[in-house]
């Protein structure tokens, strides 16, 4: 269980970076898998810091997940009214 439980880590860690290196890209917008990178990022660091009772850092990335999500919702809700991302 703990070797999962690290490489969930190590894993949200990887996501959360290339989320933020694909929002600096000027050839395309990557702003839709960004936002579930983050989101999928956050909850696997969030998880890795619950089990080993690091209690800042997963309220943290809980809260991270938390803004993607509704950044995902958002977008989702805008796009439904408009019919543009």
């Amino acid at each position: 269980m703990q070797t999962l439980i690290d490489i969930m880590g190590w894993v949200g860690s990887f996501f959360i970076l290339l989320s933020y290196g694909l929002t600096l890209s000027k050839k395309r917008d990557f702003s839709v898998p960004s936002r579930y990178l983050n989101m999928v990022g956050g909850m696997f660091i969030a998880i890795n810091c619950l089990y080993y009772n690091a209690i800042p850092p997963f309220v943290t990335n809980l809260i991270w997940s938390i803004i993607a999500i509704l950044s995902i919702y958002r977008a989702r809700k805008h796009f439904i009214n408009t019919g543009k991302q």
